[in-house]
């Protein structure tokens, strides 16, 4: 039987890869700074992937680190590893990215759509701070939040579907009535999985982010879209309306 809406009171996103096109943003960026300093710069898809695996490492520390202080460390290791020289004025311009990064063209209005059915969350590997400027850039008010700062870890890490699961079953929502939704592999798809939740898995075209490492191989969702808008015209039979 095909998902619908119905079947949930509760979705809960990813927010960063799925909502927040972050990608090229992360891309300009190391971009300019590269070309700065070499012209035989790496590649974009060599940045990116450095960029992939250093947060990856990072977030497995504990105590977690802020995640600012997780970009000024990718940003670090990603000069060590292609010999490029990392500035204090250019570290902390990428630790305060995020701020800036654009929510997908798609994103408010599916969110919106999903909001009139069933309460919306969003977990997250942000900061705060951060994450209350994707809302803006999203338009929408969440009914929870859940951040790395507010559990102390990072997603695949479990503290955070915990939490949220406890923050709905406080509004009476059942584990069984919640949809998770995430871009990432190995951030979501796979800890949902192992956790029982239902998933589905919005397969952003030409987006590369947590497709990657470490369980990634051994994520299997429900349901998979390319965006939020054909998810919502999965779950609904119609399409999002604002």
């Amino acid at each position: 039987m095909p998902l619908r809406l119905s079947d949930f009171d509760a979705v809960t996103f990813d927010v960063f890869g799925t909502l927040i096109d972050w990608e090229p943003a992360i891309i300009a960026f190391l971009r300019r700074w590269a070309d700065g300093h070499d012209r035989s710069a790496p590649s974009d898809a060599e940045l990116l992937m450095a960029f992939d695996r250093a947060r990856a490492a990072f977030q497995t520390e504990r105590p977690a680190h802020l995640y600012p202080d997780i970009l000024r460390r990718c940003f670090d290791h990603i000069a060590a590893e292609f010999g490029i020289p990392a500035d204090t004025a250019t570290r902390d311009a990428f630790a305060a990215s995020p701020h800036a990064w654009p929510a997908y063209a798609d994103s408010h209005v599916g969110l919106a759509t999903l909001q009139r059915h069933a309460k919306i969350g969003a977990l997250s590997n942000i900061d705060d701070a951060s994450l209350q400027s994707a809302c803006r850039h999203l338009d929408i008010r969440f009914d929870i939040l859940v951040t790395a700062e507010r559990v102390g870890a990072y997603k695949p890490d479990w503290p955070h579907f915990h939490t949220a699961i406890a923050d709905l079953e406080a509004l009476g929502i059942p584990r069984g009535r919640i949809l998770h939704v995430g871009q990432s592999l190995r951030a979501d798809i796979t800890p949902a999985n192992r956790l029982g939740l239902t998933c589905a898995w919005i397969n952003r075209p030409g987006r590369a982010l947590g497709l990657s490492g470490e369980g990634a191989a051994q994520a299997r969702p429900d349901l998979t879209a390319s965006s939020v808008a054909a998810l919502v015209a999965m779950l609904t039979g119609e399409q999002a309306i604002a």
